[in-house]
Parts: structure tokens; C-alpha cells; sequence
């Protein structure tokens, strides 16, 4: 068994950054989070085997990298055995794909081995699962880690991919090639740098939520334009344009313009299911109230028609608390339009 163990001075996370990130898609990352990645002969989990495991976790202010290599199959039961060791005081697991692989295979290599799953009440933050649903905004064909990683402008990758490393392994069985390792070892933490730096997008996905701070609002060539600080900031500028609005943010700041009719302006609601559209009235309406009007007068509402119209006077313009509860009904409805 091959053990390495290096500390992360530069290019990772600061750990309270990891903290608000977590908390800003609703995961408590606890005071210990394990970020992993794993090395396999294969994607079936019934008929390859676990070679490498790749870690990163904090301990006594500094982030530090594990590595765990078997040298052959038959180290594998001792290489699960030292994971489950290690993830014993782990407070919860961060991975790329994690939910429809990593852990997945996990479990299964330790119930071939009769071993007990670590996962069990160990709580999991899936990065791709969280970050699928801003596919749209960040104007991604594909969402592969190496997709992510080009899309934050890092530096092209020194080692082979995930695919050539497997046939690598397969000759350092046969030859134990240090060079071959150094080459598996490194392309492992590749992956797990890549981690850090992807997590920082969670930003993206806590766009859709609530938390933005108004700075200013005004009304330009019909239009109702607000400037605000975002929940987090982003790692890259990111922009979308949708019927009837703009939006756009970079760093700590994003900006909407929203198309004014009359002087009014939609306001956007994320429960649409609870909503009727009257077309002849362009207005939404809660069904409880809709109910008891006919029903040729009513549709259920869609994500695009869920909206009631308010004016956009003065009253609006400077009141900070008016344009805080519009941009948090708003906003996350009109960034999760297809």
C-alpha cells in the first residue's frame, strides 16, 4: 500500500469559505468535511476494483491531501479498511458525482468485502447535484469536472485523464513503474485541487435562492433596473437574458433590468402550483381564491405566467425592504426559466 500525505498551502479553499459556502445551498458542512475522489479499474461496481482513494480534509489550520494507492487487487479490502478509519471523525463528505458513482461504488466493494459502509449517518454534498441546475445560466453543453474547470479558466491539466490511468495501473501491476505511480498519483491530485476550486461555484446555485441586498433601483427607457450584493460572490461573471429581462453579476454584485409596462413591473412567484393564470386579466391568482371562478376564465399556472404586477413609484424606488421581497420572489423564478 502506497500512503502520501502533503499539506495544501496555496490554491484551496479557505476553510470559513467552505463553511458559508455549504451554508448558502443549505448544507451544514460540519467542522471537519472530507472532499474525496476515487481511482477504479472500471465503472461497474460488481466486476472492477478500487485502486486509489484521494482525500483532502482539514486539520490544525491547514488542508492537507491523502493518498492511498493498492498496489495490486488483492490491497483493496485494506485500502476500504483505511478509508472507513479515516472518514471516523469526518463531520461530512464533499464529491464530484458522488451520489451516482463515488459512493455508490463504495459501498458495494464493501459489502463484497462484508465490511460495514461508512456513509451511513455520514451526511454527503453531491457538487454535481447542486450544480446541474445552473447549467442553463452558465451556458454549459456538458458538465464534466473538466468541463467545470475550463469553464473557471484553469490551467490545462499535466497528467493523463481518469480513462488512460486505468491502463497505466493495469502495467504498474505488472512492473511497479515509479513513474507510472507518480503519473496516477498526480492525475488523482489534479482531481482533488480541481474539487476545491469547482466548490467555490456553489455560488452559482445560491443565486437561486434568497439573501440579495439591494444598492439602488431606477427606472431607465422603460425598464426597472436593480443594482444589488449577491448571497455570495461569484468566481466568474455570468449574465442571462429571458423574455422581458437581463440579468448579469460579477463578483459581489449583480444587476436585473426588468421590462416596465405602464409603470409597473411583474413580480414572480416559485410556487406556481398553488397559482391560476387569468389570461384576460395577465395576472396570477392563488387557487384558493381562484376556485370560484369559471373555469374557462383560468389555466394553471406556469413557471413563465405565475406573476402579479405592482407599480413601480417612488414608494418602491427608495424603499430598500420593497425591492429586497421583489428581487427574492423574483429573481430565483426568472434565473430557473428555460
Amino acid at each position: 500500500m502506497i500512503v502520501k500525505k502533503i499539506p495544501i498551502f496555496k490554491g484551496f479553499l479557505e476553510f470559513n469559505y467552505v463553511k458559508t459556502l455549504s451554508n448558502s445551498v443549505s448544507f451544514d458542512c460540519g467542522l471537519r468535511p472530507v472532499f474525496y475522489d476515487i481511482e477504479t479499474t472500471g465503472l461497474s461496481r460488481y466486476s472492477t476494483f478500487l485502486y486509489l482513494i484521494g482525500a483532502l480534509t482539514y486539520e490544525n489550520n491547514t488542508w492537507f491531501l491523502y493518498q492511498w494507492m493498492a498496489e495490486n487487487h488483492e490491497e483493496e479490502k485494506e485500502l476500504l479498511n483505511i478509508f472507513s478509519d479515516f472518514l471516523k471523525n469526518a463531520s461530512s463528505t464533499i464529491q464530484y458525482n458522488g451520489t451516482s458513482f463515488d459512493q455508490p461504488y463504495l459501498e458495494e466493494r464493501y459489502k463484497m468485502h462484508n465490511l460495514p459502509s461508512p456513509f451511513a449517518s455520514l451526511p454527503s454534498l453531491d457538487l454535481y447535484q447542486k450544480l446541474k441546475s445552473c447549467k442553463d445560466l452558465l451556458k454549459l453543453k456538458k458538465m464534466k469536472q473538466p468541463d467545470l474547470e475550463y469553464f473557471l479558466g484553469l490551467p490545462p491539466r499535466k497528467h493523463c485523464s481518469g480513462g488512460e490511468c486505468v491502463h497505466l495501473y493495469k502495467s504498474y501491476e505488472k512492473n511497479r513503474d515509479s513513474v507510472l505511480k507518480d503519473i496516477i498519483m498526480g492525475h488523482n491530485e489534479e482531481d482533488m485541487l480541481g474539487l476545491g476550486r469547482i466548490f467555490s461555484m456553489l455560488s452559482y446555485p445560491a443565486l437561486i435562492k434568497k439573501g440579495y441586498e439591494p444598492l439602488n433601483a431606477f427606472l431607465e427607457s422603460e425598464k426597472l433596473i436593480i443594482k444589488f450584493k449577491l448571497p455570495v460572490p461569484v468566481p466568474v461573471p455570468v449574465s442571462k437574458k429571458g423574455s422581458g429581462f437581463y440579468f448579469t453579476c460579477k463578483e459581489k454584485e449583480g444587476a436585473l433590468e426588468a421590462e416596465v409596462t405602464d409603470h409597473k413591473a411583474k413580480q414572480y412567484y416559485s410556487n406556481y402550483k398553488d397559482y391560476d393564470y387569468i389570461p384576460r386579466e395577465d395576472t396570477a391568482m392563488p387557487k384558493i381564491l381562484s376556485r370560484y371562478m369559471d373555469k374557462s376564465l383560468r389555466k394553471n399556472a406556469r413557471p413563465e405566467t405565475c406573476y402579479t404586477w405592482f407599480l413601480c413609484d417612488e414608494s418602491f424606488l427608495n424603499d430598500k425592504d420593497k425591492q429586497k421581497q421583489y428581487l427574492n420572489h423574483t429573481l430565483p423564478c426568472l434565473l430557473s426559466q428555460k
